[in-house]
């Protein structure tokens, strides 16, 4: 018999067990903990069934990071290659993310201005358009657009590329990562970018000019 089928009769048979030695026996919660623990073991020791694609490893980080912004607010650190979403009280969520490359790095605030679930990637040079939900679409499966500019913080199919300065200015994630911000992230909430840490209070102010880009302070670098 193939394993498969011997490991799936193995944790069957252990479920099967458990549900029916409550009801015919009538037996006492801490001896159905006990056949639970054996039917987790024997899941164990048959090795455990693979996660859907796509399926987030873990939940971020909860960090420390003291900044002068409202909840729900984002932060990008790009000397740490980290974007912070603020809980409030001196702690957000901590995500790796890819940043602009030199001359394409940038500082400053601006807002979220729209949200989008398997955004189409439309090239400015007027290239090949790429359908969103496509796997080799370079906005991966969420985009949030910000100002009226062409910055996004965005999925990504290159998951090498977390963690280094290598982007046009967006702001990249993994499509997990990204999923997970995206069911947190209203709009309108600010997004200030800087380079380290110390100068997270920098654009605690937004500068409002009046015209479009209203609420934005790029600065490219």
């Amino acid at each position: 018999m193939p394993l498969f089928s011997i490991r799936s009769t193995w944790v069957g048979l252990a479920a099967l067990t458990t549900g029916r030695a409550v009801w015919m026996f009538g037996l006492r919660p801490s001896t159905v903990r006990c056949l639970s623990l054996a039917t987790t073991l024997a899941g164990t020791l048959c090795g455990a069934m693979p996660s859907p694609a796509g399926a987030a490893s873990s939940a971020p980080p909860i960090v420390p990071f003291a900044a002068p912004y409202p909840p729900g607010s984002i932060v990008i650190v790009n000397s740490e290659r980290k974007l912070y979403y603020m809980l409030g009280k001196g702690r957000a969520l901590q995500y790796p993310v890819a940043v602009g490359k030199p001359g394409e790095l940038w500082v400053g605030r601006t807002f979220v201005s729209d949200k989008r679930v398997n955004p189409t990637w439309i090239p400015v040079d007027g290239g090949r358009r790429i359908a969103g939900g496509r796997p080799s679409n370079p906005l991966g499966k969420r985009a949030l657009y910000l100002d009226w500019s062409l910055i996004r913080i965005h999925g990504t199919p290159s998951r090498r590329s977390i963690g280094s300065a290598v982007s046009n200015g967006c702001i990249r994630m993994f499509n997990e990562d990204v999923i997970d911000l995206y069911g947190r992230v209203h709009l309108g909430a600010p997004v200030i970018a800087v380079n380290t840490r110390r100068e997270a209070d920098q654009f605690a102010a937004p500068a409002v000019s009046g015209k479009r880009p209203a609420y934005s302070a790029f600065r490219f670098r």
